[in-house]
C-alpha cells in the first residue's frame, strides 16, 4: 500500500515541480559556492603575491646596500622567524644552480623551474607559479625575480592557511547545502501542492460530474490567478453544458409532443377506415390524410436537419451575390394572395439597393417564414409592412411589422428556441421551428435577428445582414 502510494506521488505534477525546484536550488548553490571559491582564491593569491613581491624588493635593496652576505643572513632570519615550513628561499645563478638556500628539508621535492629562469633572463621582472604538493595536501606560491646582476631569487610561501580555510569551508558547506536541499524540497512541495490545489478541485469536480452530478461547480478562491481563471472557465463550460442538456431535454419533450399528434391522427384515421369504411372513397380519404400527416412529419424532420446543419456550419450553402430588394419583392408577391384571403393589408417598400453575399434559397426561406408568421398571427383587417433599408453600421436591414396578436414579454427570450410555441400558437398549425430557422440562417450569413413585440399591438422583426463592401 505504501509502495503504491509512493509510486502515485512520483507521477504527480507536484512531485515533478518539487524535484525541479530542489535541483535548481542545488545547482544554484553549487554555482554560487564555485564563484565564491574562485573569488576568495584570487583574493588570497593576490595578497600572497604582494607579500612575496614586497620581500623580493627588500632583498634587492639589501643586496645593493650591504652585499650578498647580508641578503643571505636576512633570508635566513626571515625563514626562521616565519617557520621553515612556511617560507623558503634559494639564491640561483642564471644557469639555475643554487648557491645559497634556507633549510629545504621540508621543501626537498620543489625544484627549480628552468622556464621561469629563462623568462627572467629574457627581461621579465618577476615570474609567479603555484605548485601543489600531493603528499602534504597543500599548495606553495613561488616567485622568481632577479635581485642583482647574475643573481636570481626563488622565494616560496606556503598557502597552508588558504588550504585550511577552504577545507573548513567545505566541511561546513556540504552539510549546510544538504540541509537546505531538504528544506527547499519541503518548501517546494508545500508551494506546489498549494499552487495546484485548484487543479485538484477541478479534477474532483470533474469526477463528480462524470458520476452524474451536473450541478457541481469548482470553487473560485478569488485570487485572480491562473487557477482561478481555469476554474471560472471550467464553470462557464459546465453552465453551457447544463444549458445544452436542458435544451436537449426540452427538444426531446417537444419532439415527442409534436410527433405524437400526427402519428396518433394517422393511426386513428387508419383504424376508423378499417372498422367503418367500406367504400373506395373512405380508403382514399384515409390515404390522403395519412399522406398529409407524413408530409408534416417529413417537413418537420427536414427543417430540424437544416437548422442543425446551418448552426453547425456544415450546411451546403451556395452563396453568391444577390439583391435583397428583389428577394423581398418576390416574397411579397408570393404572400399577397394569402394576405388578401385573410383581408390583411400587405405593403412592400424594397428600394434600399443593398446587395449581399448569400444563399438565395435560404434567404428566401428566412423571409418567407417571417411573412408566414406575420400573416398567420395577424387578425383580418390588420396590416403587415415589409421593407428594406440600412442601419448606422451600414448593414442591410429587412424589416417586417404587423398588427397581430403580439408576443408576451416572458416568451420573447425563447421564441427562437426550437419547438417553442407560446400558448396562443398552440391552437395554430405549426411545428415551432420557423423562427429557429430564421435565426440559424441569419447567423450563417454573419447577421442577426431581433424582435420587439407588444401583446395585442403587433410585432416587429428586423434581420440585419452584412452588405458587399465597395
Amino acid at each position: 500500500m505504501f509502495l503504491k502510494r509512493a509510486i502515485d506521488i512520483r507521477r504527480t505534477l507536484a512531485f515533478r515541480l518539487t524535484l525541479w525546484y530542489a535541483s535548481i536550488f542545488t545547482l544554484s548553490a553549487c554555482i554560487a559556492f564555485l564563484i565564491f571559491y574562485i573569488m576568495i582564491t584570487a583574493l588570497f593569491q593576490e595578497r600572497t603575491d604582494r607579500d612575496l613581491l614586497k620581500q623580493v624588493g627588500l632583498f634587492t635593496a639589501m643586496l645593493n646596500a650591504e652585499g650578498i652576505n647580508a641578503v643571505e643572513r636576512l633570508a635566513e632570519r626571515e625563514a626562521q622567524a616565519s617557520g621553515e615550513k612556511k617560507i623558503f628561499f634559494r639564491l640561483l645563478y642564471p644557469t639555475g644552480i643554487s648557491f645559497s638556500s634556507s633549510n629545504m628539508s621540508f621543501w626537498r621535492n620543489i625544484g627549480v623551474n628552468r622556464a621561469s629562469i629563462e623568462e627572467i633572463m629574457s627581461g621579465s621582472a618577476y615570474v609567479y607559479e603555484t605548485i601543489t604538493i600531493p603528499e602534504k595536501r597543500q599548495q606553495v606560491r613561488i616567485i622568481y625575480s632577479a635581485i642583482g646582476s647574475g643573481i636570481i631569487m626563488q622565494l616560496g610561501h606556503s598557502m597552508e592557511n588558504v588550504t585550511g580555510f577552504f577545507q573548513a569551508l567545505q566541511k561546513v558547506f556540504i552539510p549546510v547545502v544538504l540541509a537546505l536541499i531538504f528544506v527547499s524540497a519541503g518548501v517546494g512541495w508545500f508551494m506546489a501542492r498549494r499552487a495546484l490545489s485548484g487543479v485538484g478541485a477541478v479534477t474532483r469536480t470533474a469526477r463528480k460530474i462524470a458520476a452524474g452530478s451536473l450541478e457541481e461547480r469548482v470553487p473560485v478562491q478569488g485570487r485572480g490567478d491562473e487557477i482561478d481563471r481555469l476554474a471560472s472557465t471550467f464553470n462557464a463550460m459546465l453552465d453551457q453544458i447544463g444549458k445544452l442538456v436542458t435544451g436537449i431535454k426540452e427538444i426531446s419533450d417537444n419532439v415527442a409532443h409534436d410527433l405524437k399528434s400526427p402519428i396518433t391522427a394517422m393511426r386513428g384515421t387508419a383504424e376508423v377506415a378499417l372498422t367503418t369504411g367500406k367504400s373506395r372513397g373512405d380508403l382514399e380519404r384515409m390515404g390522403a390524410e395519412v399522406i398529409e400527416s407524413c408530409d408534416r412529419l417529413l417537413d418537420m424532420i427536414n427543417t430540424m436537419l437544416t437548422i442543425s446543419k446551418t448552426e453547425a456550419g456544415v450546411g451546403d450553402l451556395h452563396k453568391r451575390e444577390l439583391d435583397v430588394d428583389a428577394v423581398v419583392r418576390e416574397a411579397c408577391e408570393l404572400f399577397e394572395p394569402m394576405a388578401a384571403d385573410r383581408r390583411i393589408d400587405l405593403s412592400c417598400d424594397a428600394a434600399s439597393g443593398a446587395h449581399i453575399i448569400g444563399d438565395v434559397a435560404m434567404i428566401q426561406r428566412m423571409v418567407a417564414n417571417l411573412l408566414d408568421n406575420a400573416v398567420k398571427y395577424t387578425q383580418p383587417g390588420g396590416r403587415i409592412a415589409l421593407s428594406t433599408g440600412s442601419n448606422r453600421n451600414g448593414m442591410a436591414v429587412i424589416s417586417i411589422r404587423d398588427t397581430g396578436v403580439g408576443i408576451p414579454e416572458e416568451n420573447l427570450p425563447h421564441i427562437f428556441d426550437r419547438f417553442f410555441r407560446g400558448d396562443p400558437s398552440r391552437s395554430t398549425l405549426g411545428s415551432g421551428l420557423g423562427l429557429s430557422l430564421v435565426k440559424a440562417v441569419a447567423e450563417a450569413h454573419s447577421g442577426s435577428v431581433r424582435v420587439n413585440s407588444e401583446v395585442a399591438k403587433g410585432s416587429h422583426f428586423e434581420v440585419t445582414l452584412p452588405v458587399i463592401s465597395d
